[in-house]
């Protein structure tokens, strides 16, 4: 039944895009009609970024600035609108930390390849940046706006200077920090009342989007939880993709209140990368994302229904076609002494192992569901903790072995995973957090002691000061 829903569900946003230009003759309100809508309020692009009057700041929402006058010569075509001033904003946010790792598996180990502290020796202690964002948003007129991003993502397992093969983590070959395009997009605000279209690489709606002053939701589980600083969430963590290539319909049911929504996208499965095009993963398959979304009682709660499904090409002529779906739901509560989520989804990946045992691919299922507090302490300080539990392949036997045969680089089915963090956020002026922090992973290995690779239980502990800035004009 769900192979079926995801199939459906991928058959009909690409229908969807594909007519859409049909759909919007349809309309009741015509695209000269939305050029008269109101340029995005201060308040939705404010670096708040809030989901209700209660949410913490958000590490992944745009600062705001005073606009800028155009100066760009109208046409004859373009109405004169002396009211409207375009937004012309550079924006940024960088967060790192002073960490000192307790304990880590031993170097030669291949438990926690998915966290930022890989193969991290234990006692290396260290100043490090994991993300660096610049930014721009240029608003061509009332109904085009482009984006452009720019980011340094490193982390602490940088190999050693002087390899000859380039770095992973956004470094270059002699490991310095490096930018790369994460985001270069177009967007038509009101491709009808209430929905916008965009075109371009741009965040996906898996858990990242977050565009206030538009269509699109402002509240899914990156920018509820508040705390990406830290750590990602369940759903990144694990790699899920938040950012690709392709074209998104991003809307509201309610454009006057915007307290439900939804967004279809169509995507390459490649985010960043410039794959070749003979790539047997590229331009001959998709990705289709979909979400809806409602805000209610008062905007107190908060829920996300979010599905994908992409097809791949076959690990082997031996193996059959793969693809991968996942099934997310996020809901979460916000108030003055606490705000709550849980976000919980379920990955099927067919055709994603290869039992060495039977000589067979098998399916493989991923379970991950996260638990979240935050609130406040006093004054400008306050308080978060939470809990993930991750089990790679709930169809695992444990007397057989496996090799990995789906695209997701750093997935392995045979360690499940416990990760714990709490700390303080101190907020001493605006845009600016220091964030003391405990960060662990439990790693379970699923194989019987008696299995050749089997890795006794280990875990990685690190202590944090975590700072977090935003900055723009």
């Amino acid at each position: 039944m769900k192979k079926t829903f995801t199939k459906l569900f991928s058959t009909g946003l690409l229908i969807g895009l594909t007519f859409i230009g049909f759909a919007v003759k349809a309309q009741t309100t015509s695209l000269n009609n939305t050029d008269n809508a109101p340029a995005p309020s201060a308040a939705a692009t404010s670096n708040a970024g809030t989901v209700a009057p209660f949410a913490a700041p958000q590490p992944n929402v745009q600062p705001s600035s005073t606009a800028a006058k155009s100066t760009d010569k109208k046409t004859s075509a373009d109405p004169v609108d002396t009211s409207w001033h375009p937004q012309r904003r550079v924006w940024g946010y960088a967060f790192g930390d002073y960490y000192f790792d307790a304990h880590s598996p031993a170097l030669t180990s291949t438990q926690g390849k998915e966290n930022s502290f890989y193969q991290v020796p234990t006692n290396r202690n260290a100043f490090t940046f994991r993300r660096i964002y610049l930014g721009y948003d240029y608003e061509i007129t009332k109904k085009f706006k482009a984006e452009l991003l720019l980011a340094s993502e490193p982390a602490a397992s940088t190999p050693v200077s002087g390899t000859t093969s380039i770095s992973n983590s956004d470094n270059l070959a002699d490991n310095k920090m490096s930018f790369y395009i994460k985001n270069a997009n177009v967007r038509m605000r009101d491709l009808w009342t209430g929905t916008d279209f965009v075109i371009g690489e741009m965040s996906t709606p898996s858990f990242a989007l977050n565009e206030p002053g538009t269509n699109a939701p402002t509240s899914l589980s990156e920018t509820t939880w508040s705390y990406r600083s830290v750590e990602r969430t369940v759903t990144d963590f694990h790699r899920n993709n938040s950012y690709d290539v392709g074209a998104s319909l991003q809307g509201t049911f309610d454009p006057s209140t915007k307290n439900f929504g939804y967004v279809l996208m169509m995507g390459d499965n490649t985010q960043a990368s410039l794959l070749p095009a003979a790539n047997a993963n590229t331009g001959f398959y998709k990705m289709f994302y979909g979400d809806i979304w409602a805000k209610l009682f008062n905007q107190h709660i908060y829920i996300d229904l979010y599905q994908d499904y992409a097809r791949t090409a076959p690990a082997t002529y031996l193996i059959g076609g793969q693809d991968h779906s996942m099934t997310k739901l996020f809901v979460s509560y916000l108030s003055k002494p606490i705000t709550i989520g849980v976000e919980a989804y379920t990955q099927d990946m067919v055709n994603g192992v290869e039992n060495t045992v039977s000589k067979a691919p098998e399916d493989a299922t991923v379970n991950a569901i996260s638990l979240w507090a935050r609130g406040p302490i006093a004054g400008t300080v306050n308080w978060f903790a939470r809990f993930d539990d991750y089990n790679p392949d709930t169809k695992f036997t444990t007397a057989d072995t496996y090799t990995v045969n789906t695209n997701y680089s750093s997935y392995d089915p045979t360690t499940k995973e416990k990760f714990v963090t709490l700390g303080i956020d101190w907020n001493p002026t605006k845009n600016v957090h220091f964030e003391p922090n405990v960060w662990f992973v439990q790693y379970t290995d699923q194989y019987q002691t008696t299995v050749k690779g089997y890795l006794p239980d280990d875990h990685t502990l690190i202590w944090r000061l975590t700072f977090f800035y935003t900055f723009g004009k």
